[in-house]
């Protein structure tokens, strides 16, 4: 069996499908990170960064996952009894408030079931009652629930108020929904390369406002690897890394962010929104419930609960047995009563298609009833402008 027939749909929420393009930009060859090749290929990531990050500060590339980037974030900025405000509505936000405790933080959670979020009131009576606040770290898109929060836009006012920083986890949301780094006035945007970038997983690329950037450079942390430090310094001065990079996973995000732009960062998100809309429309129509509320649906990943008698790791299984698509379960809480799909990268009319497809026909098998024809077709008119 060849490459070709063992290629499968790859529809959860990352990683997500690669682009010809950049999987072959791996296929270059080896070169001296500490030569001139690689100072270009870094000032060129970092340039098409800026224009999808919407932000004229600093970018840096780490050699890590998303995770990665998250935690030397919060750890380059947070410091032992500094109260962190963190909204947490999902396993990754859950994960945000461990980073915190473990530096040795006062991690101060606000709260929702899962399938909601907690609202901006919330957040600032509880900054207002606290005060002192070092940091608000918020988990823009959970991938786990599905959920967004819907007032990032507001938060850096409330942090200006209170002196403190804005750290966001944007892993798998940015280049797919909006989030204007410098229009909204966020110290601290990380995000991954296997997610809406649609380039393959390693790397986590933070920018970083002159706010955060002065205060990263005085304080005194007790990292090596993850000291944003030697990276913005390095950065800047030598337009290298200050440890060994994955260089073909560089290459790979240079041809991905000119994808990005050649598409048009606008274009990319408004294709998200309606390929997200013909998923909700599809399956709502097919009977299913959405898991996350209204007012909290994430466009990038696309949950919904099962029909009583459908055992989730059967269900799955025959989508990919039978139909080549992948799709994710639940996990933690939701793990068996919840399925996922990411809507993230590259995701455009033949990959919607497919998955609803496969999904409305493997309903049928599992014994629900499903108009498939009719809900295909309203599908293909949701998603004439994609």
């Amino acid at each position: 069996m060849d490459y070709q027939q063992k290629k499968k749909l790859l529809m959860i929420p990352g990683p997500t499908n690669v682009p010809e393009r950049v999987l072959h930009a791996m296929t270059k060859p080896m070169i001296n990170h500490r030569g001139n090749e690689f100072h270009d290929l870094y000032k060129n990531i970092q340039e098409k960064a800026r224009k999808v990050f919407e932000t004229e500060q600093n970018i840096v590339v780490l050699s890590s996952s998303g995770t990665g980037g998250v935690e030397a974030a919060i750890s380059n900025i947070v410091k032992k009894g500094d109260n962190v405000i963190i909204p947490v509505f999902g396993e990754f936000s859950r994960r945000v408030a461990q980073y915190v405790r473990l530096i040795g933080g006062n991690p101060i959670c606000i709260e929702a079931p899962l399938g909601s979020a907690p609202s901006f009131e919330e957040v600032k009576a509880k900054t207002e009652e606290v005060r002192k606040i070092k940091a608000f770290c918020i988990v823009y898109n959970d991938t786990s629930p599905g959920t967004k929060i819907n007032w990032l836009d507001k938060i850096a006012n409330v942090a200006l108020d209170f002196n403190a920083f804005t750290i966001v986890d944007a892993v798998s949301i940015l280049a797919g929904d909006e989030l204007p780094m410098d229009k909204w006035g966020i110290d601290i945007v990380v995000t991954a390369s296997q997610k809406c970038l649609a380039a393959p997983p390693g790397l986590a690329i933070l920018g970083i406002s002159e706010k955060a950037t002065k205060y990263v450079m005085k304080n005194e942390i007790h990292l090596e690897y993850f000291n944003l430090a030697k990276y913005i310094e390095y950065s800047n001065l030598r337009k290298e890394t200050p440890y060994t990079p994955a260089v073909p996973l560089f290459y790979a995000l240079d041809e991905a962010l000119s994808l990005v732009l050649e598409e048009g960062l606008q274009r990319r998100i408004q294709r998200h929104r309606i390929t997200a809309k013909a998923f909700y429309e599809s399956l709502e129509a097919a009977g299913l419930k959405p898991f996350v509320k209204p007012e909290a649906r994430s466009n990038t990943v696309i949950s919904f609960e099962y029909p009583e008698n459908i055992e989730d790791k059967k269900f799955r299984e025959n989508l990919e047995k039978n139909f080549g698509v992948v799709i994710a379960g639940g996990f933690g809480e939701l793990r068996g009563k919840i399925f996922r799909i990411g809507n993230m990268g590259e995701v455009n009319r033949y990959h919607v298609l497919t998955t609803l497809n496969a999904i409305l026909i493997s309903l049928s098998d599992f014994g629900l009833k499903v108009e498939n024809e009719e809900i295909i077709q309203n599908a293909r008119r949701t998603l004439e402008a994609v």
